[in-house]
Order: C-alpha cells, then structure tokens, then sequence
C-alpha cells in the first residue's frame, strides 16, 4: 500500500492548518519552501501537533556542510522526510545521510518540470532518455545512504527494477483522469503510480484546488 501526502500549498498556516482539519486521516503533509518562508517551522510543528506527518520538500542542493546543518535542524524539528537534490553529487548526499540520524532522507531526480529538452539544458548535454538519467541519479542516491529517491511516474517502472523493492519511491505529479498537467510535464494517475511500485504519492492541486477537497480526498485514498 502506498501513502498518500497531501501538499499544502496554500499561502498561509491557517489555511494549511484548516485543510488538514477537514481532511479526516490524514497521515502526511508535504510543506514546501513558499509556505515554510511566509510562516516559519510553527507549521511544522502544528501539524506534528496534530499528528500528521510532515515531508519538508526543501531540495537542499548546496556544499556538504551546508546541506548537512539543514538536515540536522529538521530532523530536531521534528520532520518525518526531506529531500535533497541529486545533482548536488554524492559527497553532498553521504554529508546529508550522516546529519540525518533516524530522519529518512529521499533524493530528487529529475523534477517533474522537465522534458528531455529541458534537463539537457540544465546538464548541458543530449539527455536520450529522462529513465536513464533518473536511474543514474537514483542508484547514487541509494549508495549513499538515503532511504530512497522522488521520481515521475514516467520513470517509476526502471527505478523500481533497478533499486529493487525496498527504497522508497515518492512520486509527486498526481493527476485524476482528465485533469490539466499545468506546469508538469510528466504526470501520472494516482492508480498507475501505485502498481508500478511507487511507496509515496505527492498530492497537491487536485486536492486544494478541488471544487470539494474532501470528496477529492477520499477519492485518492481509495486509489491507493
């Protein structure tokens, strides 16, 4: 069975706080940095409060020692997942794994964002195949230490055959049947994401924007 991690990406603490107040069950929110800046880690630990897990989706990428204080404050925090950025390269992710202590760490692969054009602009060469490259950087991830990656739905079948079944595998990009992709370019069904092995489904627009966030809930709860 997969967890489903509703992303609050509303614009303040009270509405974030009133959404997981009416979403009955909830088990994970996902704080992102636009909400973490405007009202401070007191979010965090409101929802933690309300024993609600929180996934803070910050992407650190930067030098080891940096990356490693981050980690370090939110695991006392009081966190239950973070995310670092691949790309920050392996003594960034084994920095990011020993300041972790019991906080499970996921590595970002390629943002749900790109096209095969797109992250050959940002790794300034042909990129043939976005699974090769999710894969590359996943296997990295994994000899690191981190306790798994977040990947497209695009590139779940690879990653799972070539981490094996234990690392996690947090999948934002959820669409229901029929829903606008907006600014992601590699969507998935919360259903299709569940059988080809994802452990995690990061939900955010077709709940918060959904004309009943509740009913939208309790869909996506069925679907995994």
């Amino acid at each position: 069975m997969a967890e489903l991690v509703v992303a609050l990406d509303v614009p303040s603490a009270r509405e974030a706080l009133d959404l997981a107040d009416r979403l009955r069950g909830l088990r994970w929110a996902k704080i992102g940095p636009a909400l973490l800046v405007r009202e401070g880690s007191a979010v965090v630990r409101e929802l933690a409060a309300r024993g609600v897990r929180v996934f803070l989706d910050l992407k650190w990428h930067d030098i080891p020692s940096t990356v490693a204080h981050a980690v370090t404050a939110a695991r006392e925090l009081g966190v239950a997942l973070a995310t670092v950025h691949c790309l920050g390269g392996r003594a960034m992710l084994e920095a990011a794994v020993a300041a972790a202590g019991d906080l499970p760490l996921v590595g970002v692969t390629v943002l749900t964002a790109h096209d095969a054009g797109g992250f050959e602009q940002v790794v300034g060469r042909g990129v043939p195949d976005l699974g090769f490259e999710a894969e590359r950087l996943g296997r990295m991830a994994c000899a690191a230490g981190l306790r798994g990656v977040v990947a497209s739905g695009a590139e779940l079948a690879i990653l799972r055959e070539a981490l094996g079944p234990d690392p996690w595998i947090v999948v934002p990009g959820i669409r229901l049947p029929g829903e606008p992709t907006g600014d992601q370019a590699r969507t998935v069904s919360a259903d299709e994401a569940v059988r080809r092995g994802a452990t995690h489904l990061v939900v955010g627009r077709p709940i918060i924007a959904a004309r009943d966030p509740v009913a939208a809930f309790r869909r996506l709860v069925e679907a995994v």
